[in-house]
């Protein structure tokens, strides 16, 4: 069975990690959450008072991109990988709602993509990864073997991240969120830099109303066919 590069791509908090994630995990291939790190680089922004009423210090920022690494490393004991800036364990810490609330403005600064994008491709040197973010199919990996395209209708997207930050025990509105996930779609799909598309040969999936495990089938079913 020969290795193949699997690009997901789609809106925000449509579960493109967990269907990634699942998917490495199931046949070995090694998962890169590049949302991830376009959060770590927001939370540093964050860190160090650079974005202001929705306005990043783009000089400052500029100037630290070089420094800025971020590593996965797997967690055997939580059986995944967690996200690590500059040797710090933010895996927590970047998916808070504030974060949430920036890292679109973050991610479309063009120097920012194109060192993110630079990251990314590192892992191509060899087949068999999983790589999940807004733009894989289309401008990291265009030449992948297999691109998947995801959306869900916004009110189901953010009780999803609702859901999930309540279940960490975090205090949210439903409201606040849902105006957030509406934000990114138009940030994402509007930027200049590398914006949200489907990519002409990449297979759409509406997964609304689908179970993580009836996903995890479909999404099995095309790997297999493009590995044959």
């Amino acid at each position: 069975m020969k290795k193949i590069i699997v690009a997901i791509d789609g809106f925000s908090s449509c579960g493109k990690s967990t269907m990634a994630k699942d998917l490495a995990k199931s046949v070995g291939y090694a998962y890169v959450d590049t949302g991830a790190m376009y959060r770590s680089v927001t939370l540093y922004c964050l860190r160090n008072n650079w974005i202001q009423n929705g306005i990043v210090a783009e000089d400052k920022l500029k100037d630290a991109i070089p420094s800025i690494r971020i590593e996965f490393k797997y967690n055997s004991e939580k059986q995944m990988n967690e996200t690590y800036l500059n040797g710090e364990n933010v895996e927590k810490e970047i998916r808070s709602l504030t974060v949430s609330n920036s890292v679109s403005i973050v991610s479309s600064i063009g120097f920012v993509r194109r060192a993110m994008v630079a990251q990314q491709q590192a892992y191509s040197v060899e087949r068999g990864v999983v790589m999940d973010g807004r733009d894989i199919g289309t401008v990291v990996f265009p030449d992948a073997e297999l691109k998947i395209f995801l959306t869900a209708s916004p009110e189901i997207r953010a009780q999803r991240r609702y859901d999930e930050l309540t279940a960490k025990g975090e205090t949210v509105s439903f409201d606040e969120i849902l105006e957030n996930v509406k934000q990114r779609d138009y940030l994402d799909q509007n930027r200049e830099e590398s914006p949200l598309r489907k990519a002409e040969d990449a297979i759409e999936l509406d997964n609304s109303y689908m179970t993580i495990a009836e996903q995890k089938e479909w999404l099995l079913h095309h790997f297999e066919e493009r590995t044959k």
